[in-house]
């Protein structure tokens, strides 16, 4: 019994490395590179998400969101045998905007062919590049300026940008409600979000894959920190801000599937 038992051990030991090195061989056969594409899908809760339609928060506050947007940038690729590529920087800042369709479908060009399992990417502007100064940001400065995503050069960028208006128990009427995310005196407030693929991305010259990602919006303000507009309707700064960028942004992806078309 105890030599049936060591004979089958071993045999899993060898499919397990059979199916490493296929692994392996295939990400090292696999050449020439093809593109890829992250689809962004807001939804608010359980709910798609809609401009102009009220969602009711945990807290009772019930609000109707009328702006949407958010940097995605810094973009890395992992294949299955743990190497990795990272989209040229100057190819990896998005501005995800709810109001223009095209813009929450990012399209990755030049990508190394192979099969991929995660990808991983920041929400913001990193440190780094906000160093590079005026002269560093290309045109993502002014495309930022475009759409209301910066404050002066010294504050930077606006990272997520929520917006629309609420009511409670006792704001029975329509009130505007603003909440902005980024740089906060020293505190950069860039969140990092790492993505697993429930099935392998297999970028190849003849197939681009495109990666759905379910970004769900309550979390912003309804995730582990919870924002109550009733104490401010303008979230802009401070502790407030540091904690939706720490605690709620990383939270706010999920893969939903993966076409390999």
């Amino acid at each position: 019994m105890k030599l049936q038992l060591k004979n089958i051990a071993l045999a899993m030991v060898a499919a397990i490395a059979i199916t490493s090195c296929s692994d392996d061989d295939n990400n090292n056969q696999i050449s020439g590179e093809g593109n890829l594409k992250l689809e962004f899908d807001n939804v608010y809760g359980d709910a798609n998400f809609a401009f102009n339609t009220p969602y009711t928060n945990s807290n009772g506050e019930t609000i109707k969101a009328e702006k949407a947007i958010y940097i995605v940038s810094n973009i890395v690729l992992t294949k299955t045998d743990g190497s990795i590529y990272t989209v040229p920087k100057s190819q990896s800042y998005f501005f995800v905007n709810e109001a223009d369709a095209t813009s929450t479908l990012l399209n990755l060009p030049n990508i190394p062919a192979g099969n991929y399992t995660k990808v991983t990417f920041g929400i913001g502007v990193d440190q780094a590049q906000f160093n590079a100064g005026a002269d560093g940001q290309g045109t993502m400065w002014t495309d930022a300026q475009a759409l209301g995503m910066t404050w002066s050069w010294a504050a930077g960028y606006k990272f997520i940008k929520f917006e629309g208006t609420y009511t409670s128990s006792t704001t029975t009427t329509d009130t505007q409600f603003k909440v902005h995310t980024g740089k906060t005196g020293d505190v950069y407030n860039y969140a990092e979000v790492t993505l697993d693929f429930p099935e392998n991305a297999l970028v190849r010259t003849n197939i681009t894959p495109q990666v759905h990602i379910m970004t769900d919006l309550k979390k912003i303000i309804d995730g582990t920190t919870k924002i109550n507009f009733d104490e401010s309707a303008s979230v802009m700064g401070g502790t407030k801000v540091q904690n939706i960028s720490a605690n709620n942004v990383p939270t706010m992806f999920e893969v939903h599937h993966v076409h390999n078309d």
